[in-house]
């Protein structure tokens, strides 16, 4: 698919900078005229992958979180965040709802809302490398596009 246009933004694994990560999507896909459901999926989503990053990718220290937006043909917002932290072992056991690798405060329904809330789901990891989720969300805009 061809990209029509991009953001990419970095940013320390704070959470903190979860509510910007999530509010800079959201502006960025205002572009393709969502309903006001969109743009809270799109915002929920985020806010799971940027929170997995600080929360399981860095346990015990400050990295780095990469989010990439794209817009692309046929009003597809694509939305890549990407740490370069510990990784996951088993990314199948850890996309099962439920499962969680954080305290007993965490849902571990991470992964399953990023896929509820978006249209397709692309997690990669390495270990030791770090880990990329991709979603990608067909808009179909206020406007009938």
């Amino acid at each position: 698919m061809k990209t029509l246009n991009y953001i990419k933004v970095d940013f320390p694994s704070k959470s903190a900078n979860e509510g910007f990560a999530r509010n800079a999507a959201a502006v960025f896909a205002a572009q393709l005229d969502p309903t006001t459901d969109e743009i809270g999926d799109i915002k929920t989503a985020v806010s799971e992958a940027v929170t997995n990053c600080v929360v399981h990718a860095y346990p015990n220290a400050i990295g780095r979180i990469q989010m990439r937006c794209r817009i692309l043909e046929d009003n597809v917002l694509e939305i890549a965040v990407k740490d370069w932290g510990v990784g996951i072992e088993d990314v199948k056991k850890a996309r099962e709802p439920l499962f969680t690798t954080g305290d007993a405060e965490r849902s571990g329904m991470g992964f399953s809302m990023m896929e509820g809330f978006t249209d397709k789901l692309t997690v990669r990891s390495t270990l030791g490398k770090g880990t990329t989720v991709t979603m990608k969300k067909r808009i179909f805009s206020k406007g009938g596009k």
